[in-house]
């Protein structure tokens, strides 16, 4: 979500006359886009104010903008306080406080202001920043803003506010813009994607939207992201399986697989019903690969509750597993009811034992890829070996002199580990 809102705010600026550097120094403009979704993210924000202090103080005109999450809902005036060196508050997903702080302040580039504000708010059209053009392949498209499912230990809810749908209109318009600037692959973003239309009665849901952008000619790819077991329908996953165009790829957390820490973390669902959704997701969609994220050292969490979540992963063997180790957030229900008694060395612990886990899981799921052929976008190129990744989203190195940017070409594959493949042009 923070890369697609960086990027429209480098497009607005740059419709400002502004261009990009890659030293603070230099700038007459500082954004600093924010994630708070742990304590050690906002801790690090804090130490980049910081560090541009002496900037500003040796420069009084430099404009400071502070975006994301770490703004959330909270007025500036309270921020204000804490962060005198900060210009400007832009709430998550929003710039126009910037916009409208340098149109205002720059009487010779107030005829631009309407343009400007046509960039920077949500409104269909993007287009991408200038070091963007040509060089990139696949792009982001927020769909749902914030989020109205309060996990005990999620900020978001509180960070970026209610759940709220971007018109499909506005989605379309955006997917086509990129498309003509030569985006190949699209992936829908929201906290909860699947409850895309949820808010707005006369909006499609997820599936809906994902027929209509099926049939925007140019795009080649739709991926989406992230899915809630609560909310991942069967029409969502016969959506999947149909449509050509969307990648048997689902990003579903289960976060643990005990059933007294699910009920605890407000998650809405058992051990048992999570395993049914994967065992549902696998038979409809053939080949499908599955993501998921899980949290170790949850409040109370026993060495037996550990045990049942290593046995989930163990048993369901999913493709990819997004670890982390629980620490409170300030203002979460977690954080202001329960104690964070597990201690650090333990939450180590079970992090480093589900971390072997999942690389031999990885290892075998990507050792059955060896000398069979896959399809394989290439989006960038990293020292001498073209990156792609294949319809489940697998990561696979090309080494050639061809440029390979953009193109959709089949790769036999030679070696595999667990996290990466290397192939060659088939």
């Amino acid at each position: 979500m923070n890369v697609a809102d960086s990027q429209r705010v480098a497009s607005a600026l740059e419709h400002l006359g502004y261009h990009e550097t890659r030293q603070a120094a230099e700038a007459d403009v500082i954004v600093l886009n924010t994630c708070v979704v742990r304590q050690s993210a906002e801790d690090k924000a804090y130490g980049r104010l910081q560090s541009l202090k002496p900037l500003k103080e040796s420069n009084p005109s430099l404009v400071i903008n502070l975006m994301g999450c770490m703004v959330g809902t909270r007025t500036p005036d309270i921020l204000k306080k804490r962060l005198p060196m900060v210009d400007v508050f832009s709430p998550p997903s929003d710039p126009g406080p910037l916009i409208a702080h340098l149109t205002q302040q720059e009487s010779q580039k107030m005829e631009l202001s309407e343009t400007a504000r046509r960039f920077a708010w949500m409104d269909g059209e993007l287009e991408l920043p200038e070091k963007a053009r040509g060089r990139q392949v696949t792009a982001f498209i927020p769909v749902v803003y914030g989020c109205s499912h309060a996990c005990a230990y999620c900020i978001i809810p509180y960070r970026r506010g209610r759940e709220q749908s971007r018109p499909p209109e506005d989605v379309l318009a955006e997917a086509r813009s990129l498309v003509a600037q030569g985006i190949k692959e699209i992936t829908l973003l929201g906290q909860i994607v699947d409850r895309y239309g949820k808010d707005e009665p006369g909006y499609p849901r997820l599936p809906g939207l994902l027929e209509m952008l099926h049939e925007v000619d140019g795009i080649e790819r739709i991926r989406f992201l992230t899915s809630h077991p609560n909310w991942l329908s069967d029409e969502l996953i016969d959506c999947v399986q149909r449509l050509p165009k969307v990648m048997p790829h689902i990003e579903v957390p289960a976060q643990v697989g005990d059933d007294t820490i699910l009920a605890a973390m407000r998650r809405g669902y058992t051990d048992a019903e999570y395993r049914s959704l994967v065992e549902r997701i696998r038979r409809r969609i053939e080949g499908v690969s599955i993501a998921t994220d899980i949290i170790v050292g949850f409040p109370g969490e026993t060495e037996a509750q550990f045990e049942n979540t290593f046995r989930q992963l163990q048993d369901l063997k999913l493709d990819v597993a997004h670890l982390a180790r629980y620490s409170p957030r300030l203002g979460t229900l977690s954080e202001r009811t329960m104690p964070d008694d597990v201690p650090e060395k333990e939450k180590w612990r079970r992090f480093r034992l589900l971390e072997d886990l999942q690389e031999g899981i990885a290892a075998e799921i990507h050792a059955k890829y060896l000398g069979q052929n896959v399809k394989v976008l290439f989006e960038d190129k990293v020292k001498q070996r073209w990156r792609g990744r294949t319809p489940t989203n697998k990561l696979v190195f090309v080494e050639t002199e061809q440029n390979l940017l953009g193109k959709i070409l089949p790769v036999k594959i030679n070696w595999t580990g667990p996290w990466s493949m290397i192939g060659e042009l088939a």
